[in-house]
């Protein structure tokens, strides 16, 4: 193993060279490398990036779901979903970030890495769970987080914060229920002073 990180620049430059046009971009934000990649090249990028001479990332340390939908608030069109994957070579001490869009917002749905790296396997259950991320080829892509007959994907931004239904243990038949929720919305009203030098402020 080296002493010292590669660096930003450098990795960049070798991870241009080894994927070549299967990515639509390679930044650089506050020292990290990000590769951008389209769904359809997502899983032979994956592929390079742990085999190739100057990559070698042997481990897949981090993958997660995101939600783009606020984006569009604030002009920035594209596809919903996406996920973001980091991953790490031991051997050449260098760090990469994966981010991927999917095509489709109704399903969304990019292929699994757990072929590749089996350390993926629950982290795309949960983006499954949590976001409705199909990760085509997982062998066992179930819920893992929430309960079974759950509705919806709770980390969705459109996702109620109270949720549709609540859970609670009835004692006469002696079993855990579901009932609609009922709690009512919370209003929250800022507080308001009106004192002069409030606090030692001017």
């Amino acid at each position: 193993m080296t002493d010292f990180a590669i660096r930003p620049e450098d990795l960049q430059d070798t991870l241009a060279a080894a994927l070549g046009e299967r990515v639509s971009r390679i930044t650089i934000a506050l020292g990290e490398v990000t590769v951008h990649v389209n769904a359809a090249q997502y899983l032979g990028v994956m592929q390079t990036l742990r085999d190739a001479v100057g990559c070698k990332f042997e481990q897949l340390i981090d993958l997660a779901g995101v939600d783009y939908s606020t984006y569009r608030d604030v002009g920035t069109d594209g596809p919903r979903f996406g996920v973001t994957v980091h991953l790490l070579s031991v051997s050449l001490n260098q760090r990469v970030r994966v981010k991927v869009l999917c095509p489709d917002d109704d399903l969304p749905l990019v292929d699994s890495v757990n072929d590749i790296w089996n350390s993926a396997n629950w982290y795309e259950r949960e983006a499954f769970d949590l976001y409705g991320i199909v990760f085509e080829g997982h062998n066992d892509l179930r819920r893992i987080l929430t309960d079974y007959g759950f509705i919806g994907h709770p980390f969705r931004k459109d996702f109620p914060l109270s949720g549709h239904v609540e859970m609670r243990y009835d004692a006469e038949r002696k079993r855990v229920i579901y009932e609609p929720v009922s709690i009512e919305p919370r209003e929250i009203t800022p507080r308001i002073i009106r004192e002069e030098n409030y606090g030692g402020l001017n």
